[in-house]
């Protein structure tokens, strides 16, 4: 009776069609989602084509987005290797194959490019690791090769069990005969490995219930060889002379097919048996390996370590606690959180860039809970805000193991050399390193100074080059001959479609069009953008350029603000991509021409070019916690003149990442009163988002300031008032909490009180700072002492938070942006500063009508006011009533996309102290190591 055919197409059929079903299963939990296959082939060899053309085929009906990457024959291996490392690298991609044989000109070492493959990409199952493991057994780790995956799959059609059966492999090769022996061993087969050199081949071949052939020698084995009803599985393709067929040969196996099918009791015909089994299997481990992509990096799903603080008691300096802990190598953090190689730039060891690639890749998954810290208006010597961002975070993560991500502003090296000396937090919750986080960190903020000064040159010039040159000279400067033809620059058609110019043919102007399209005709008494650097530079408030003869007279008065108050920093903190961060640059007004036309860098000419400068800058920085958490900082605009907040991508990428079940604690610029109220009406505007929890960070001390207690000054002695309990003093100030817990209420979020508590402070004020703020509505009060014991310190403010997130909320606006912009100011006034009414001197009168007919009326509006008062003027503490609040000034940050109305008068540059922190700051040279003490642990909270 002749064997049963066992048909590799009818069973590779079956195969592909569940693969098929599993795919669209993938879609349906995301639809961005395909696996991914890459079939890298070096020369142009007829077999590996077909082969290959096979398995792009066979991908294609499956859903496998798969790619045939060709190389030249004069390929060289490192070429071959980088090629391979691009691949291993690229997160969409979760299947690997080199084509053999390399078809090269040059000498490449097989096996050290066939392990050059990521393990866990090596569908082909070919490297050493991979055959290491199936050696070992470890089945459910590893890939199996492909052949001899689908060698078994065909077996198991057969319904024989394996399990006890003698197995007689004939051939020893890595990709069949010696996996194949390991295979069958694992399913429990008795198990003999034949080859060339075995002796009575005939006789071993005879005791097997399992003939498993794979020599590469046509038809060596013989019917009469083979044990009557055994299950024959031939491997071989061999060509034969055959004058019958068009091409003169034809395809047989390792097997005499005709003989041996009388014999066996199931056997694979040549072709049609294992060939079809080899590329469904491919595509098998293609589907296996994308399914345990999506497996480990399933939204939330971390698999983090927290580093254990060695407490010490005083508290050191904040650089010793700093460098008491070995931070964990920052591309170690980034796959703890769920962040892929390809998304990651490192900058050492300790920072990393994060890609925007990670954006498309999560948009599908679900947020997080959004926690936004702000505080009771400051003292001169700050709340620690940024230390309870911090410790609040060490406590969800590290102390009740929730996924939890930290999003902070970076800080600009002005107050670092000056008078604040750092904002990393503080004591046992900070961001570590601390001097990389103070300092240069990945160069965000040089990337901005460039980028604004770049504009600030580009104005001086233009306004030059126009008032000395007539129309066409002008024009011909602009759209210069280039090869005897003139064309214009993509942003040069930008500009002529603004105009109204539908022609691309720079000789078609009209003269009228010539002249509107050369001549910005900026008033230069409008000129509103500045010159900046990152120093506190008190000497550059105001200056007079073009004193140089060269610029023949063409003087005006400037000035320069510290680089963080650049309109391009708000744009980084406001932007959601590239595309959008480009339109934004673009829109940026800098003056004004003479006929009451906007002027934007995009008129100017200069936007693309802002677009390279801040192309990395876009990219938020990881960092971690002293206790190993993640931290995002990223952008650092000013809080009393733009919005003060970190950046909208920050937040946005670190929501998806923490899982619907984790949280995003972000800060806001000094009080409610500006930086929250800001985080709400714009930038939550902008990002769409809508935050689940309000942190509202107070002190015993900075609330007795409130209550009518002396002065204070950074670096001097606290007066007796702030250490010495006095329940009078701080009941009183007490009303500037009650005010800022209000004014979050305004937008319907939940209010939990951070009481940071001071080893000044008694048991008594304690309490009654907790109770009040219950009173007035906040949603829980507690006390933390964080500075001093980390994470464990804030453990009771995460569980308030984490009550907090799950209550009712109503989240709404304080103005609808269709108002008036008086109308807006007003209502801010009014509603969070307690403000009677407000007061248009002329100028910003004359801002509100220009502004108006400009069409930036309907932008949300920026306050620039103290931050030291809830009105306009700083000495006034506590909760002000009965003042009108004068607007002096309006500009615009088109761009931004606000308007900020100048209360009062500030300085956009701060000055440097009598004894600036840099005295404290230096190297050593021998272990370049940064001497950077930072603020002094007194009179830090304890």
């Amino acid at each position: 009776m002749s064997a049963q055919i066992i048909s590799g197409k009818e069973v590779s059929a079956q195969v592909r069609e569940c693969l098929k079903k599993d795919v669209e299963q993938m879609k349906l939990k995301d639809p961005n989602f395909s696996p991914g296959l890459v079939v890298l082939q070096v020369g142009d060899r007829d077999d590996s084509n077909l082969y290959i053309s096979m398995k792009l085929k066979a991908a294609k009906e499956i859903g496998i987005n798969a790619t045939h990457m060709r190389l030249p024959k004069t390929a060289t291996e490192d070429e071959v290797l980088h090629s391979i490392k691009e691949v291993n690298e690229n997160s969409s991609v979760h299947g690997l194959i080199v084509q053999l044989p390399l078809d090269s000109v040059h000498k490449i070492d097989t096996e050290k490019v066939t392990n050059a493959v990521a393990p866990e990409k090596d569908v082909d199952g070919l490297t050493s690791i991979n055959a290491g493991k199936l050696s070992r057994g470890d089945l459910g780790d590893c890939f199996i090769p492909c052949t001899p995956n689908g060698c078994m799959e065909l077996i198991k059609q057969t319904g024989v069990s394996v399990a006890g059966k003698r197995a007689v492999v004939i051939g020893r090769s890595k990709i069949v005969g010696a996996p194949m022996h390991d295979l069958l061993l694992w399913s429990h087969a008795t198990v003999t490995t034949c080859h060339s050199k075995t002796a009575d081949l005939p006789g071993e071949v005879g005791k097997a219930d399992v003939l498993v052939v794979g020599i590469g020698k046509a038809e060596m084995v013989k019917g009469e060889w083979i044990k009557k009803g055994a299950v024959v599985i031939d491997c071989g393709i061999n060509h034969i002379p055959d004058a019958s067929k068009p091409s003169g040969k034809r395809v047989v196996g390792d097997v005499h097919y005709a003989s041996a099918k009388e014999q066996a009791g199931f056997i694979t015909p040549v072709p049609g048996g294992v060939g079809p089994m080899t590329v469904a299997m491919l595509m098998a481990n293609t589907v296996l390996s994308a399914k345990r992509f999506l497996e480990s990096h399933q939204p939330g799903k971390w698999n983090i370590s927290y580093s254990n603080l060695n407490l010490q008691r005083p508290v050191p300096s904040d650089i010793v606690i700093s460098r008491s802990c070995v931070p964990k190598p920052i591309d170690h953090l980034a796959k703890e959180v769920g962040l892929l190689s390809d998304e990651v730039e490192l900058f050492g060891t300790t920072k990393a860039k994060v890609r925007l690639n990670i954006v498309q890749r999560l948009q599908a998954q679900p947020d997080g809970k959004y926690v936004v810290v702000t505080g009771i208006t400051p003292t001169p010597l700050g709340e620690g805000k940024s230390t309870t961002t911090i410790g609040l975070v060490q406590a969800m993560g590290a102390h009740m193991k929730l996924n939890v991500f930290a999003c902070v502003r970076q800080p600009s090296q002005g107050p670092t050399f000056g008078i604040k000396g750092g904002a990393a937090g503080g004591g046992y919750s900070q961001v570590i390193p601390m001097e990389e986080f103070n300092l240069h960190l990945t160069g965000d903020i040089h990337a901005i100074t460039a980028a604004n000064n770049l504009v600030a040159a580009a104005i001086d010039a233009r306004m030059f080059h126009e008032s000395t040159q007539s129309d066409k000279a002008l024009y011909n400067r602009l759209v210069p001959l280039s090869g005897g033809e003139r064309k214009f620059s993509p942003i040069q058609i930008n500009r002529l479609k603004k105009l109204g110019i539908e022609k691309t043919d720079p000789s078609s102007l009209t003269e009228e069009e010539v002249t509107r399209f050369s001549r910005l005709d900026i008033d230069p008494s409008s000129v509103t953008w500045q010159r900046v650097l990152d120093t506190n530079d008190r000497f550059l408030r105001k200056i007079t350029i073009g004193q140089s003869p060269t610029e023949k007279g063409y003087t005006r008065e400037a000035q320069f603000d510290i680089t963080v108050a650049s309109e391009i920093m708000a744009v980084l903190a406001l932007t959601t991509s590239l595309q959008d961060m480009r339109q934004r640059l673009a829109k940026m007004v800098v003056a004004t021409s003479r006929s009451g036309q906007p002027i934007t860098t995009e008129d100017l000419g200069v936007s693309g070019a802002l677009t390279v400068l801040m192309k990395d800058a876009i990219k938020p920085n990881l960092m971690q916690t002293l206790e190993g958490n993640p931290v995002f900082v990223h952008a650092g605009p000013f809080a009393n003149i733009a919005h003060g907040n970190s950046s909208i991508l920050a937040d946005k990428i670190a929501l998806k990442l923490v899982g619907p079940e984790g949280y995003v604690v972000t800060e806001a610029g000094f009080g409610a009163d500006i930086g929250m109220e800001k985080f709400f009406n714009i930038k939550c505007r902008y990002s769409g988002l809508r935050p689940h929890v309000v942190v509202l960070v107070a002190t015993v001390r900075a609330l007795k300031m409130h209550g009518g207690g002396p002065t204070v000054t950074a670096g001097m002695p606290l007066p007796k008032e702030y250490i010495d309990e006095n329940l009078e003093l701080l009941e009183k100030g007490c009303s500037n909490m009650k005010k800022q817990i209000e004014n979050a209420q305004h937008f319907g979020v939940p209010v939990v009180v951070a009481v940071n508590a001071f080893k000044t402070d008694t048991e008594a004020e304690l309490d009654l700072v907790c109770s009040v703020a219950k009173a007035a509505g906040a949603f829980d009060a507690v006390r933390c002492t964080h500075w001093a014991e980390g994470g464990a310190g804030a453990v009771a403010l995460g569980q308030a938070v984490q009550r907090a997130s799950e209550a009712p909320s109503s989240f709404k606006f304080l103005y609808d942006l269709e108002l008036p912009i008086a109308d807006k100011i007003r209502t801010i006034a009014r509603k969070i500063y307690g403000a009677d009414d407000i007061e248009l001197l002329p100028e910003a009168q004359l801002k509100v009508e220009l502004y108006t007919k400009q069409g930036f009326g309907n932008l949300p509006v920026c306050m620039a006011k103290t931050h030291l008062s809830l009105s306009h003027e700083a000495d006034k503490k506590g909760v002000p009533t009965g003042f009108v609040l004068p607007i002096r000034d309006i500009r615009a940050s088109a761009g931004a996309g606000f308007l900020f109305p100048l209360v009062g008068t500030m300085p956009t540059i701060p000055g440097l102290p009598t004894r600036p922190c840099f005295y404290d700051i230096d190297l050593d040279p021998e272990t370049e190591q940064t001497w950077y003490p930072g603020p002094s642990p007194e009179p830090n909270p304890s």
